[in-house]
């Protein structure tokens, strides 16, 4: 996976793409990155703006930690479900 570039060098680039001064095969060629990171990074700006509707990068990241925390409260759940069947069923007397 490619490292990702720094968040300043990601607001230049949708700046100058936000000008709309010159296509984005030029602007892209120009700061060496892909037409499809630009329009990545395009609509994430949009979206973080309010300007389009979507999740921006810190609810993401808050929805994928809640996720995560909800996976391992159930499995602690269930846990406790099958440590209650085993200590509460009936032991047979001889």
């Amino acid at each position: 996976m490619p490292k990702p570039y720094p968040e300043e060098f990601r607001r230049d680039v949708v700046a100058v793409a936000r000008k709309g001064g010159a296509p984005l095969a030029k602007i892209a060629k120009d700061f060496g990155i892909s037409e499809a990171a630009i329009h990545k990074w395009l609509k994430q700006a949009a979206i973080e703006d309010g300007a389009r509707p979507g999740l921006g990068r810190e609810e993401a990241a808050e929805l994928l930690e809640l996720r995560k925390r909800n996976r391992l409260l159930e499995q602690e759940a269930e846990v406790m479900r099958r440590a209650v069947a085993y200590l509460s069923r009936e032991v047979n007397p001889k």
